[in-house]
């Protein structure tokens, strides 16, 4: 018996046994083993807390020492068995199934779940080696609809579905899953660098480079953040040479920037595309229109709808006189950005040049210059007059009279000062004798200004009906 004392001061006697149960937390009269066995219940009873919130790393810690404590307690095999197929720690987690299966054989429930890991485990292969051989989309099927399904916590299927979304461009969604990632682990290295990857694609520069640079703050080694950083600091660098070249006029280096820039990582379209414009710009501005097409033809493969692509490419056929091209660019960027009145005043220029280009060359007919005095073409007119008169043809009569009409007409116009104006100024002059129809003039009909011609023995049948040539003067054969 043990002493104690009463409430009033006087000595009373306490049973050994509640005095023992007072003092201790231990059941009296407990085995080891049994206590062992409640401590790896309790484990389980906690482990499983922890598989329903996905806290799957502490689950598998519970669950070791819940079988530490006590080996032949299947339940805690099947439960370390999931986790681990979760996990994707396929050959550790068909072992535990394997023992549950020898302590519990033939329980179907269990041989489903081992049939499951084995499905995953062949699928994550299978997605691997479809990733490396570019069928990125079947890849992604086996990931999502199997290896996820049945491993769901599976960081390595996870990384790898991040780097398929990227391979297929799909960067919204890499920046999602790795989002995911990133609340479970802040620091996972390769899901910084994956997600600054998809940043970077999207053109979102600087979230790319933050992403980067905590990767770099966390592993300043790592070979790939470097890679990705000083990549991309690079082609900033550039681009800002390129376009500090081409503002102070410098246009064959900004040319070379923009060529260098573009060189850098040709996969990078989002921001490419913009640099493509650039270069089309400054070639423009060089008077290299071929070269210009190309650049904006690039930059509109990327983004169709980018309307100052059109209008570079629109003023680069200008240039080289693809007049009808250049009509067709600017008239759809006209009608994507209606209220841009420098758009509709370069389609204005180009709708005059495709017209123009379209027009009788006057100054070709009469083989002459641009530049020529009125006595040059006066001359040149009076010799092709001449060479081209039907009556000089007789074995070519309408060929010859068909030529006869354009150096008649080219001299109706460029003979006349201000018709010749109007028509170096671009302006309609079909009223003025070009075309030789429709009421425009004709040198074989009568009226209008008379000339007189004298041939020797004259022209057969009296010569020209209304009187001959235009222009005021006189000469012999």
């Amino acid at each position: 018996m043990a002493a104690g004392f009463s409430g009033s001061g006087g000595l009373v006697v306490v049973p050994l046994l509640v005095f023992y149960l007072s003092c201790s937390s231990q059941p009296p009269f407990v085995s080891g083993q049994e206590s062992q066995q409640d401590d790896a219940v309790s484990l389980l009873k906690r482990a499983s807390d922890m598989i329903k919130v996905k806290q799957y790393t502490d689950a598998h810690r519970l669950l070791s020492a819940a079988i530490e404590a006590n080996p032949n307690l299947s339940e805690a095999y099947s439960q370390r068995a999931s986790v681990l197929r979760h996990l994707c720690r396929f050959e550790e987690s068909e072992k535990n199934y394997k023992k549950f299966l020898e302590l519990k054989p033939g329980t179907s429930s269990m041989e489903k779940e081992l049939s499951q890991l084995l499905q995953a485990q062949s699928a994550l292969d299978s997605a691997y080696n479809y990733f490396e051989s570019g069928d990125f989309s079947k890849a992604l099927d086996y990931i999502d609809k199997i290896v996820l399904v049945f491993s769901p916590g599976c960081l390595r299927a996870k990384i790898l579905k991040v780097k398929l979304l990227l391979a297929l461009k799909d960067y919204s969604s890499a920046i999602s899953e790795t989002g995911y990632i990133l609340k479970q682990d802040e620091d996972n290295l390769e899901a910084l660098l994956l997600r600054g990857r998809a940043y970077y694609y999207l053109s979102d520069h600087d979230v790319a480079t933050r992403h980067f640079q905590k990767g770099l703050r966390l592993d300043p080694e790592h070979s790939e953040l470097k890679k990705a950083y000083f990549g991309l600091k690079n082609l900033l660098k550039k681009t800002k040479s390129a376009e500090d070249n081409a503002a102070m006029g410098k246009l064959r280096l900004a040319v070379e920037d923009f060529k260098a820039a573009l060189a850098m990582d040709p996969s990078h379209s989002a921001y490419n595309v913009h640099l493509h414009l650039g270069l089309c710009k400054v070639l423009v501005q060089l008077g290299r229109g071929k070269d210009a097409i190309k650049s904006c033809t690039d930059a509109l493969e990327i983004d169709g709808e980018l309307v100052e692509a059109l209008v570079q490419r629109g003023e680069a056929k200008l240039i080289t006189e693809d007049w009808e091209g250049a009509v067709e660019d600017l008239k759809i960027a006209a009608q994507k950005s209606p209220q841009d009145m420098s758009i509709r005043e370069a389609l204005l220029r180009a709708e005059k040049s495709l017209k123009l280009s379209k027009r009788k060359d006057w100054y070709k007919i009469l083989g002459v210059p641009r530049t020529a005095s009125v006595a040059e073409i006066k001359r040149a007119y009076k010799k092709l007059a001449l060479q081209w008169h039907p009556d000089k043809n007789v074995d070519n009569r309408e060929a010859a009279e068909a030529q006869f009409r354009e150096i008649a007409a080219a001299y109706e116009v460029l003979g006349d000062e201000e018709k010749r104006t109007r028509y170096d100024r671009g302006e309609d002059v079909d009223d003025m004798g070009m075309g030789m129809g429709g009421g425009g003039f004709n040198p074989f009909a009568g009226g209008g200004q008379q000339f007189t011609f004298h041939f020797e023995g004259g022209f057969p049948g009296g010569g020209f009906p209304g009187g001959g040539f235009p222009g005021g003067f006189e000469f012999n054969f």
